[in-house]
């Protein structure tokens, strides 16, 4: 099987600092891995690497099968993207972005009709589809955002906190789109702080700190490797910082 997202060796410095440290990873057809990692620990770096909005200082992307330095056009036809905060163009309504994403991927009119009225429904962004989205606020622009990167159901998918911002009915929903897409093919590489999230939709998690992968695996695989009887936040704890509960109590009782 070949992996729909694959990265080797994928470095990138700033100055002397290494944001992203020679970074493997695969995501198969299918499957959802949840990218997990304390602040700084460069999943938004990676997630831009993978994208191409950052050029690797070493190492390689594909995207399906495409190298994404020497093919970034068909590489990137093939992939959507949702970064931690949207960046829309704000001066168009909803309608009038989605029908400009829609024709940046060559949709014929009559499917990007039809998909972006179904997105807006989906979404409940019907009050707002013919605002400005300036005027939105930060949920709303969050699947707005979501909307264009599903529109031209992309075999390769990057989240970036999807969910932040967003009340739980559209939690759920983007839930349910991303699970839908997986049963259709679809690679996603999810990248989340919301432990619960992880454990309940990814198939398997990477887990950074420091630009480096420390752990990565089947969520159940990862759980053995540790202490017996630990959950996932204690793993992911135990992984990237040993315990600051132990922290809390010395600051609480100093």
């Amino acid at each position: 099987m070949t992996s729909k997202i694959s990265a080797e060796n994928l470095t990138k410095r700033y100055g002397p600092t290494v944001a992203v440290d020679n970074i493997s990873l695969k995501v198969d057809p299918g499957r959802i891995v949840g990218f997990l990692g304390p602040n700084g620990a460069g999943k938004t770096t990676t997630l831009k690497l993978l994208t191409g909005l950052l050029k690797p200082d070493s190492g390689q992307v594909e995207i399906c099968g495409h190298d994404l330095a020497t093919e970034p056009t068909a590489a990137k036809s093939k992939l959507g993207y949702v970064p931690d905060v949207p960046h829309l163009y704000e001066k168009l309504t909803p309608l009038e972005f989605l029908s400009f994403i829609a024709d940046v991927f060559g949709l014929p009119q009559k499917i990007s009709s039809k998909r972006i009225a179904d997105l807006i429904s989906l979404f409940d962004l019907g009050p707002q589809a013919g605002k400005l989205i300036s005027s939105l606020s930060h949920g709303n622009k969050q699947k707005v955002s979501l909307a264009a990167a599903v529109l031209h159901r992309p075999e390769a998918l990057l989240l970036d906190e999807p969910t932040g911002g967003l009340d739980p009915r559209a939690t759920r929903k983007i839930k349910d789109v991303i699970l839908e897409l997986a049963r259709g093919g679809c690679a996603v590489l999810f990248s989340t702080h919301i432990l619960e999230i992880a454990e309940n939709m990814c198939d398997s998690l990477i887990i950074i700190n420091g630009g480096k992968i420390v752990a990565q695996g089947p969520i159940a695989q990862l759980k053995q490797s540790a202490r017996e009887g630990s959950t996932l936040e204690e793993l992911f704890i135990e992984l990237t910082g040993g315990s600051e509960y132990g922290e809390v109590i010395r600051y609480l009782n100093d």
